[in-house]
């Protein structure tokens, strides 16, 4: 079966990040990179243009935050609604929350491993429901974060090997 192209697009203010993401995006041969955006605003332009499929969209950005953005693409500010995955270097409750209340997809802490995300992404683009470390629709999401949050609060970085399985276990 022949998959069309998944249009990812990167929202994400630290330029160096962006290149790294976009050179393993470019690896992909489900995906297309549709554009890298360094602020809420041009997010928002390139949404609204070229229709991703997937963003992959940084908490903290100039002039317009993911927050911000997740606000105005819910409102109905744009006519298209990608799939979003957040990602932040740090693991606040309130703001991951508050991300999912929007209608954030899923939620990634950083540093992550690049290879789950594009698993990620794919997952998004074929409607499957995605929690923070595996596929399980009956979890309520919430468990997820905040079972997430105290992990990364003891110190435990999410690329170690063990983790998901320590998710897992604790989730289950």
């Amino acid at each position: 079966m022949i998959r069309k192209a998944i249009k990812v697009l990167i929202a994400d203010d630290n330029r160096e990040f962006c290149e790294l993401l976009k050179e393993f995006i470019n690896h992909q041969e489900d995906f297309v990179l549709v554009g890298i955006a360094n602020n809420g605003l041009e997010a928002l332009e390139i949404v609204q243009q070229q229709a991703p499929d997937v963003m992959v969209l940084d908490i903290i950005m100039p002039h317009l935050d993911g927050i911000g953005v997740l606000e105005k693409i819910s409102s109905g500010a744009t006519n298209n609604k990608p799939k979003v995955i957040m990602l932040t270097a740090f693991g606040q409750e309130s703001v991951t929350q508050r991300a999912v209340e929007l209608g954030a997809d899923y939620y990634i802490l950083k540093p992550f491993d690049f290879s789950v995300l594009a698993t990620r992404i794919r997952q998004l683009a074929d409607g499957v429901t995605v929690s923070s470390t595996y596929i399980s629709p009956s979890k309520p999401r919430n468990l997820d974060v905040a079972v997430t949050n105290i992990i990364h609060e003891m110190g435990v970085p999410a690329h170690i090997k063990g983790y998901h399985y320590l998710r897992e276990a604790i989730c289950a």
